[in-house]
């Protein structure tokens, strides 16, 4: 039986350091690896899961955990599909590499909205040009109709045209959110304004005893009079609609105006019903009302915007709109 030399002792216990220490050193460059990993899965901008060949979850990020629940309806497919959950659209993607399977999730939902608002458009405003012509000539008759009919017969004539007239907004409005706002600016007196938005009050109607109150003040706007106009119809046509639906028989509409070295800003006040749903005020083709389109607030912000501008809903205990325009 041989014996080891006290040589060959030191020896191997050199190699047995040095075969130690690689795997000390290969261990903690494993252990890097996989921090570095995981630091660059969480900083993906979507959910991610990484499975092993268990379909057990090896290693995710926080976005991942907090879609939990999301996580429990997804399949492994070999294409991409989308599913919905908690009112969101999300795409779902799964690839795998070495028995590991990975599934992401990404959030969709902006961009679903923004399709279904571009289809939504290009189908309002194929109709909006099929409903001009006979609306057109309805205008036409109906003003030859109220030369022709009994006195006691004109208030009715009227109303049809009012009803026209309600009608060309709504495809003036449509076909505008389609093509997008573009404003041709030249300058004018508010007063001008003002007479065109008295003109829109009373073609509109209503039954309440309403008080508009405008600003007193004199001064020059250089801005496209007639984007404007709709822009400010569409507030004071919410506030005549919003005092209708309050328990009162009388109400107040009122327009502050002041004035600073970038903005032209307006307030608008009324007393009628407060704003139930605010998360939805400027979102495309949504109305709490019976005859809104639900484009009247979502064009009068890109109306203030092409001006340089903005609209925003008040935060204070008196219902209103603050209106900023470029000077």
């Amino acid at each position: 039986m041989s014996t080891i030399t006290p040589e060959e002792l030191n020896l191997l216990i050199e190699q047995t350091y040095k075969v130690e220490k690689e795997f000390n050193e290969l261990k903690a460059s494993y252990a890097h690896l996989q921090d570095t990993v995981e630091e660059v899965v969480e900083f993906l901008p979507n959910a991610i899961w990484i499975l092993d060949n268990n379909g057990e979850i090896f290693l995710q990020n926080s976005q991942a955990k907090s879609l939990s629940e999301l996580f429990q309806l997804l399949e492994s497919k070999n294409n991409d599909y989308e599913v919905g959950f908690n009112s969101k659209a999300y795409l779902i993607k799964c690839s795998s590499y070495k028995e590991k399977l990975m599934l992401s999730a990404t959030d969709i939902t902006e961009q679903k909205r923004k399709e279904n608002l571009a289809t939504m458009g290009q189908m309002a405003a194929h109709l909006s040009h099929e409903i001009r012509n006979p609306i057109g000539s309805i205008s036409l008759l109906s003003s030859t109709l109220k030369k022709r009919v009994l006195p006691e017969n004109v208030a009715i004539v009227e109303e049809i045209q009012k009803s026209v007239c309600r009608i060309e907004r709504i495809i003036k409005a449509t076909l505008m959110f389609s093509k997008g706002v573009h404003a041709h600016k030249a300058p004018f007196m508010w007063s001008e304004l003002q007479d065109a938005l008295n003109m829109a009050v009373g073609y509109y109607g209503y039954t309440k005893d309403i008080t508009f109150i405008f600003p007193e003040q004199k001064f020059i706007m250089n801005a496209d009079k007639d984007l404007l106009e709709m822009l400010f119809s569409n507030f004071l046509t919410n506030a005549i609609d919003a005092i209708e639906l309050d328990e009162n028989e009388e109400g107040t509409v009122e327009i502050v105006y002041k004035k600073d070295d970038k903005f032209h800003k307006f307030y608008i006040y009324d007393t009628g019903v407060m704003i139930e749903n605010k998360k939805e005020l400027f979102e495309a083709f949504k109305s709490s009302k019976v005859k809104g389109n639900g484009l009247g607030l979502v064009l009068s912000r890109q109306i203030a915007e092409a001006h340089g501008g903005s609209v925003e809903l008040l935060s204070t205990k008196k219902k209103g709109f603050e209106i900023k325009l470029g000077v």
